[in-house]
């Protein structure tokens, strides 16, 4: 089972990111237990770990996806929802994965420092001279069910951290700059050496710049950020469901060190509608009917998402039948093809009768 998300770079859809299966993730069995789940992801977190793929820009995004999956099925009660649910299940209880590597260092220090000899790491998304970003910010977006059906287009407010202009997210004080950090000689990392391994770790005195400000800027007082309210005008495609992101590339806060600003996740939460339920990519409306056009049939106005369209009733409906109209359903956000329009009907049986309607039943029941 997979979870969905769309890709957004100026509003505007890319493609699709579908998450993979945890188990196919780390390489494991859906019966492994705790122990071999460990060690995969050990393995993982060794190939893939960023300091050791400098020139491989994919494979921080494994090491996350990893860390991620390892999160999850080392956690018996996440694993558990996961079993049941999916990503789906997943994301209904909270659980949003990693917005960094700093969740992973964070979360994961024991793994770490174990399988390393007890030298410990810093997470890497500090080291602006490595592109690291700044953080993401997420944002819950209402939108009505008719919006997710046709798409919308609306202007939403956001509070976040942006590079501060008088400094340009030095953090110096105009006509001033930064000196080279002692700690570290410039070089930003400190290294760690432990038996075979040299491993390398941010500077905690310049945290991985590698140089430290002479005189603290005034409007940001040496954060290089400040906080500002922003509008932004957000695409929503058509076909998109409750619980789907859209990522606005860049829209998030400033890097402290020089690095790309982090990313926007807009969550859609879409609201139920009086009359139409949505399933999968299917339109469904309950229409009822007397017994008597069940059973002689009729012909029946019903709404549809582009407005009232008659269908024909067929004699002997039953509650619970259906009728399908082609191609009257939702728009699906990643093949493009729309779903159909289901009618489902219920027979509605009058509980009270005049003496005349008992008179012609009884004549019916006769015949």
């Amino acid at each position: 089972m997979s979870d969905f998300y769309f890709n957004c770079y100026n509003n505007n859809i890319i493609h699709p990111m579908i998450k993979r299966d945890y188990y196919e993730v780390l390489e494991v069995s859906r019966t492994a237990n705790n122990d071999e789940i460990k060690k995969s992801y050990r393995k993982l977190a060794l190939k893939y770990h960023p300091d050791r793929n400098n020139h491989d820009p994919d494979a921080e995004e494994k090491f996350k996806e990893a860390s991620e999956a390892y999160e999850v099925l080392s956690d018996s009660s996440k694993r558990q929802i996961y079993d049941t649910y999916g990503h789906r299940g997943l994301a209904d209880t909270g659980f949003q994965g990693f917005s960094g590597m700093d969740d992973m260092f964070s979360s994961f220090g024991d793994i770490f420092e174990d399988f390393f000899g007890g030298v410990g790491f810093s997470a890497p998304c500090s080291r602006g001279k490595r592109g690291y970003s700044g953080a993401d910010l997420q944002y819950k977006m209402k939108i009505s069910f008719m919006e997710s059906a046709k798409g919308t287009e609306k202007e939403i407010e956001i509070e976040k951290l942006a590079e501060c202009k008088m400094c340009k997210g030095s953090g110096a004080k105009p006509g001033t700059g930064r000196k080279k950090c002692q700690t570290c000689g410039g070089a930003g990392q400190i290294v760690n050496r432990q038996g075979f391994f040299v491993l390398q770790t941010t500077c905690p005195h310049c945290r991985g710049v590698g140089s430290i400000i002479e005189e603290v800027g005034h409007d940001c007082k040496g954060n290089g950020r400040v906080k500002l309210k922003k509008k932004i005008s957000v695409k929503v495609p058509a076909g998109v469901e409750n619980g789907m992101h859209l990522v606005l590339r860049g829209e998030g806060e400033a890097d402290t060190s020089g690095g790309t600003s982090g990313d926007l996740f807009v969550n859609i939460l879409v609201d139920k509608h009086d009359v139409f339920e949505r399933k999968a990519d299917d339109l469904v409306l309950n229409v009822p009917i007397s017994f008597v056009e069940a059973a002689l049939g009729t012909n029946l106005e019903v709404e549809t998402l582009d407005g009232k369209e008659v269908v024909k009733v067929p004699p002997g409906t039953e509650t619970g039948d259906e009728l399908r109209l082609a191609h009257k359903g939702f728009v699906n956000v990643y093949k493009r093809y729309k779903g159909d329009q289901i009618i489902r009907f219920t027979v509605k049986i009058p509980k009270k009768l005049s003496k005349k309607q008992k008179e012609l039943l009884e004549q019916f029941s006769k015949l």
